[in-house]
C-alpha cells in the first residue's frame, strides 16, 4: 500500500496520491498551492525520468500563474504588430543592412547592427534606472526600449537562422 503524501501547504498527511488537502485549496492559498506543487511536480517528473512534455507544462503555467502568462502572450502580441508596422515602414534591409544575407560576413554585419540596436536600448535603460533619470523623451516610456530590445533579440535570431526577408 503506496505511503500517503503530505499537504504541501499544512503538512497534514493527504490520500490517493494528492499534493494539497481540500482545507488548503481555498482561494486565499491557491497561488502558493500553485506554485509549490509546480515546482515538487516538475522535480518529481525529473527525477522520475518522465519529463512532462512542452503542452503540458504550458498547461501547467497557465494554471498556476494565468495573469502573468495571459500578460505575456498579450505582450506578443502587441510586440509582433510593432514588427510587423516597422518591417512595413522601413523593409528588411534595415535589418540585412542592404545585402541579401547570402554568407558568413553579411550575417555578421546583420548581428552587429542588431548588436548596436541593441546596445543603444540596454544604455537608454540603465540610465533611467540607474540614474534614476526620468524620461525625457514624452512620446518613449521605458516599455517601449524593452519591448524593442526583445524584438531585436528575435530579429537577430530569424537573421541568424536564415530567414530574414523572406
Amino acid at each position: 500500500m503506496p505511503l500517503p503524501h503530505h499537504c504541501i501547504d499544512c503538512d497534514k498527511p493527504v490520500a490517493g496520491g494528492a499534493y494539497i488537502c481540500t482545507a488548503c485549496t481555498e482561494p486565499t492559498t491557491a497561488n502558493k498551492y500553485n506554485e509549490e506543487y509546480m515546482k515538487f511536480k516538475l522535480a518529481e517528473d525529473f527525477n522520475n525520468g518522465t519529463l512532462p512534455t512542452d503542452n503540458e507544462i504550458v498547461s501547467k503555467m497557465e494554471t498556476a500563474y494565468p495573469k502573468s502568462t495571459g500578460e505575456f502572450k498579450k505582450i506578443q502580441k502587441e510586440q509582433y504588430e510593432l514588427f510587423c508596422k516597422k518591417q512595413h515602414d522601413y523593409g528588411p534591409g534595415n535589418i540585412s543592412v542592404g545585402t541579401q544575407l547570402l554568407n558568413k560576413q553579411e550575417i555578421e554585419l546583420s548581428l552587429t547592427g542588431l548588436w548596436f540596436r541593441m546596445n543603444d536600448k540596454i544604455q537608454r535603460i540603465k540610465n533611467l534606472l540607474i540614474g534614476k533619470q526620468s524620461e525625457a523623451v514624452a512620446d518613449e516610456p521605458m516599455d517601449d526600449s524593452f519591448l524593442d530590445l526583445s524584438n531585436y533579440g528575435i530579429m537577430a535570431t530569424i537573421v541568424k537562422r536564415g530567414k530574414w526577408g523572406k
